[in-house]
């Protein structure tokens, strides 16, 4: 049975593997979304030992969390745990940040209607906006972490200086924001503050947009016009050529636990003592299915350590 994590100081309980569900929905961020393969997708999530579920409103602008509402209806919601983010304002197709007080009460409200839930176990301040004092965006949530509307307050993206003036009272329970084998400045950044305030930290692309999966080779990329890949620095000339070495050399780790390179990747995020839960995401039940079994491989500290070596460069 996989040994279940509590998320900061709250009550929240959940496996150390979520589902980001981003491509639940997200019709404004992938284009031609299948919303049926969405359901499965969380379906086979639950049904493979997966707890915990990520989304926001800004994907599909609610509609990811809608879908996510259908999908778990014939489940026991007491073994869910789902993570939804606030903060975006959409007026005439703009995009405007909020951390008002009142404005994210009134998120954490439309977000339980569109998931059919009295309570959401995580609630994110998805982005920091520019004038609200972080502290009084938290007790405002606290206002319904103590209402019994949401159980565990998170902040997403927020800088060191954020984080602390957000947990000012002591009541941010976790932190999400980008981390991944090649992507490691939050282990100077931020690691040391949340380790000594026991706040958890759930990383985002920990997959590095399928780059750590084993997938590519050092053969030069061909993006189609508009593909985010193509302006990302990891996948251009010699770091892209470095990380696809160092992914490669996983494989001899991979095959003394029959998994694939991707799995191995899962299970060093779930070994890592800094990460509470790592939500990669999917678009299909099969992915979903295949980063299940990342659960079952345990990494010795051998292989833990032979792996963080080989990506220790990266930052």
């Amino acid at each position: 049975m996989t040994k279940e994590i509590y998320i900061g100081s709250s009550t929240v309980k959940t496996t150390p593997l979520g589902l980001g569900t981003n491509a639940v929905g997200g019709h404004n961020l992938f284009p031609n979304l299948d919303e049926q393969a969405g359901i499965d997708s969380v379906k086979a999530a639950l049904d493979n030992g997966i707890k915990l579920l990520d989304t926001a409103y800004v994907y599909g602008l609610g509609r990811s969390e809608e879908l996510i509402g259908q999908a778990i209806k014939d489940y026991d919601r007491s073994q869910i745990t789902i993570a939804t983010k606030g903060a975006q304002i959409i007026q005439d197709g703009k995009q405007t940040l909020s951390n008002d007080p009142e404005f994210l009460k009134k998120s954490v409200e439309e977000s339980l209607e569109r998931l059919q839930t009295d309570y959401i176990d995580i609630f994110y301040i998805h982005f920091p906006d520019e004038n609200t004092p972080k502290d009084e965006a938290v007790a405002a949530l606290n206002e319904l972490k103590q209402a019994g509307k949401i159980k565990a307050i998170g902040v997403s993206n927020f800088s060191l200086e954020q984080i602390k003036e957000a947990n000012k009272n002591g009541q941010v329970d976790v932190v999400e924001d980008q981390y991944s084998m090649v992507e490691r400045s939050a282990e100077q950044k931020l690691f040391p503050y949340l380790r000594e305030n026991n706040i958890s930290f759930v990383p985002y692309f920990p997959l590095a947009s399928g780059l750590l999966t084993g997938k590519y080779s050092n053969e030069a990329l061909d993006f189609a016009e508009g593909d985010i890949r193509a302006e990302d620095p990891n996948f251009q000339g010699t770091r892209f050529n470095a990380i696809t070495d160092a992914v490669n050399s996983l494989k001899p780790i991979a095959e003394n636990h029959n998994a694939t390179i991707a799995q191995v990747v899962l299970a060093w995020y779930i070994k890592n003592p800094d990460v509470a839960v790592v939500i990669p995401g999917a678009k299909r039940p099969e992915q979903v299915k295949s980063n299940a079994k990342s659960l079952a491989v345990s990494l010795s500290d051998e292989e833990y350590n032979s792996i963080d070596n080989a990506f220790k460069s990266f930052n």
